[in-house]
């Protein structure tokens, strides 16, 4: 009958099982798909914007470069320059993102703004942009880290070239102004989510913009941060998933290296977000599952129940029975074993005693006893307490039991303190060997002894042996190791000898 339980209950494990896998693939499967989705929305975006962060940089680089030739050609003087702002202001609504265009003298002093007029002893020599053209001679377009604009406290961007006097020297910086919040309204138009956001970094790690916008991560360095030292060191394209170092929110990341400028665009999708539909169709699965679950399990329980009514009987019987078997192993280990010591008792002793002479005079083998007695234990009794003399004479006996290693050695309580070892196959040799290794053991594991001349629990042993020389000696064993008791007490205790 158990049989037939154990094969039903197989049945519905293997049943729930096939249940659970399928639903776990198709879970991992469908978490991995919208992942894989999210990425790819990620990446379009990203594509997209790089390719208008590309295009206002390019617009700008040109819009640069045309006022380079005029400076370099024309000069930089009054007239130059006033021809140079009217031009300047009208071609400027036809970059709608831009904030402004500023001409910076050597010295970096203010030759012109095309959108405010010059504050009185303005310069902008302190300005990284400006010190990174005097000092570098490359002719290249420069983009500036977020700056926040000392006429209107605006943040921007700057994207600037040098332009050189006629003799090559240095001679200023024309620098395009590209406001923040320009960038941060078209992004803000794109729905990545409460959770979202996108970046425009600088190649080394450096943040443009970010949004949401936040003002302390303006010039912010992530060149530290796991998709700059991870990912963007051999990758221009990719994806990555892990915790934002600026808020800490579980982000999925899809990031564009520039083609053409020094530029890294980010679009970082909320994890969460990203698998709310997954969770809830997850959900879903899992209640419709752990509906079938159920169903099957409660018939397979109504059917097993139905089989273990048919089989009470038996198990009753067998418990009772199994219980009889206990109890008298119970009862044989008790009629065998001392109550307080755990080692055998003074009848198993006999028995034992008796079986093992017996086989002495069938088969001349050699058989020794040893009688061992506590000394001075009425002492301890009387200065510490019969309680203290039960935990003393249990710590003793377990110390001596653990001194015999053969199966067929048996130590057992002869009587109060007294206890008895038999040693079948064992010569006086032997025997003496066991017992000097009792004495060295309690020696060893010492238990304090305040009113013994040796300052601890000691024994006393005496050693009778029979050998096949002599098997006339069976009948009187028992007393010659106990004469060899008395003689080791008398002769000072805490030893032995052999009788």
């Amino acid at each position: 009958m158990k049989r037939d339980i154990h094969l039903v209950v197989l049945l519905l494990s293997v049943i729930g099982c096939s249940l659970a896998s399928l639903t776990l693939w198709k879970v991992v499967a469908s978490r991995e798909r919208a992942l894989e989705e999210a990425n790819v929305h990620a990446l379009n975006l990203t594509q997209a914007l790089s390719t208008y962060a590309d295009g206002i940089v390019r617009q700008s680089s040109v819009i640069l470069l045309g006022l380079v030739e005029r400076l370099e050609t024309e000069g930089s003087g009054p007239q130059q320059i006033e021809r140079l702002r009217q031009l300047v202001v009208s071609q400027q609504p036809l970059m709608p993102q831009l904030s402004g265009i500023t001409v910076y003298g050597r010295d970096g002093s203010w030759l012109m703004a095309s959108n405010r007029p010059i504050p009185a002893g303005a310069t902008s020599s302190d300005r990284a942009y400006f010190i990174h053209h005097r000092d570098d001679p490359s002719r290249e377009p420069f983009i500036g880290m977020p700056i926040r604009s000392r006429s209107n406290h605006e943040w921007v961007i700057t994207i600037s070239r040098r332009f050189d006097d006629a003799h090559g020297q240095f001679a200023g910086v024309v620098a395009v102004t590209l406001g923040v919040e320009n960038f941060l309204r078209l992004f803000g138009q794109i729905n990545v989510g409460q959770d979202g956001a996108i970046g425009l970094t600088h190649t080394d790690g450096a943040l443009l913009v970010r949004y949401p916008f936040r003002e302390q991560d303006m010039g912010r360095n992530f060149s530290r941060s796991p998709l700059y030292a991870k990912y963007l060191v051999d990758r221009s394209v990719g994806t990555a998933s892990y915790n934002s170092s600026l808020d800490g929110v579980a982000r999925l990341y899809a990031f564009r290296k520039s083609d053409s400028q020094p530029l890294v665009t980010t679009v970082a999708l909320g994890k969460d977000e990203s698998l709310a539909g997954w969770r809830l169709e997850t959900e879903l699965s899992v209640l419709v599952v752990c509906g079938l679950l159920g169903l099957t399990g409660g018939i397979g329980g109504l059917l097993i129940r139905a089989m273990r009514r048919r089989s009470e009987a038996e198990s009753e019987l067998l418990i009772t029975q199994q219980r009889l078997l206990d109890s008298n192993q119970q009862l044989e280990r008790l009629a065998k074993h001392d109550a307080l010591t755990g080692v055998a008792n003074r009848r198993f002793f006999d028995e034992t005693l008796a079986k093992e002479t017996s086989r002495v005079q069938r088969s001349h083998a050699s058989l020794a006893l040893l009688m061992i007695d506590i000394d001075y234990f009425k002492r301890y009794n009387d200065s510490l307490g019969h309680p203290a003399g039960d935990v003393c004479l249990k710590r003793v006996a377990t110390t001596l039991a653990g001194c015999l290693r053969r199966p067929n050695d048996l130590l057992a309580r002869y009587g109060g303190e007294e206890l008895a070892a038999i040693l079948p196959d064992t010569d006086c040799a032997g025997a003496t060997m066991i017992a000097k290794g009792m004495l060295e053991r309690l020696a060893l594991e010492p238990i304090a002894h305040p009113d013994s001349p040796f300052s601890q629990v000691t024994v006393s042993i005496g050693i009778a042996c029979i050998s096949p020389s002599q098997p006339d000696l069976v009948s009187s064993l028992l007393e010659r190791a106990d004469r060899a008791l008395y003689v080791a007490k008398q002769e000072g205790r805490n030893r032995l000898h052999v009788g």
